[in-house]
């Protein structure tokens, strides 16, 4: 009887487990579906990566969150409520560069509209990385219009290469293995660093 007591007592004050979020892309559509213990909870248009840039599939969990990243690699460009999913860089975050949106267009991301990367990005801090899994499939879809973008890309970059002028450059997918990142904790810092940086390299 008191051993009963305890167990039902223990249930009622015990914190639920978190939920199993299960987060696929298919790029053949460039679409999201997110699950939420199995049910069907969020479907958003996608931005994957170019051809020459394809976003890797495969089954990832996410191991690093930073809700305001910032990409050294393409000159502090913002790449808010990141979720990375790969040592390699790549990472689901948001993207200002809404045109694209539904169409293949990063560097290997996951890009998603603001507002839909903050919920995700919510959901996945509340639940657990470790309770996150994130499936990516399919194809780039084809077209010579997606070449011509990936090519025309490849032409310009170089070293510290980056065009204010540029809407899929100013948001960067993901910046290469072993990448230095610096996060900053206001735009204002964020100047002043460059400025430094301009001022030694004069």
């Amino acid at each position: 009887m008191a051993l009963g007591l305890v167990i039902a007592v223990a249930l009622a004050f015990a914190s639920p487990a978190n939920a199993a979020v299960q987060i696929n892309i298919d790029k053949s559509t460039q679409k999201m579906d997110v699950l939420v213990d199995g049910v069907p909870t969020y479907h958003w248009n996608v931005s994957t990566g170019l051809a020459g840039y394809d976003t890797p599939s495969g089954s990832y969990t996410p191991f690093r969150m930073e809700a305001d990243h910032y990409s050294r690699q393409y000159d502090d460009a913002p790449m808010p409520h990141s979720i990375f999913f790969t040592h390699q860089g790549h990472a689901i975050h948001g993207t200002m560069d809404q045109r694209y949106m539904g169409r293949a267009a990063s560097h290997g991301c996951v890009r998603l509209m603001p507002a839909n990367a903050a919920v995700l990005y919510d959901l996945v801090k509340e639940q657990g990385m470790t309770n996150t899994s994130v499936s990516i499939y399919g194809t780039i879809p084809g077209g010579p219009g997606g070449q011509q973008m990936a090519d025309q890309d490849r032409r310009r970059q170089g070293p510290g290469w980056f065009s204010f002028g540029d809407p899929r450059s100013s948001q960067p997918a993901y910046a290469p293995a072993n990448q230095d990142y610096q996060v900053y904790n206001s735009r204002a810092e964020r100047r002043a660093a460059r400025r430094a940086a301009r001022r030694a390299r004069n």
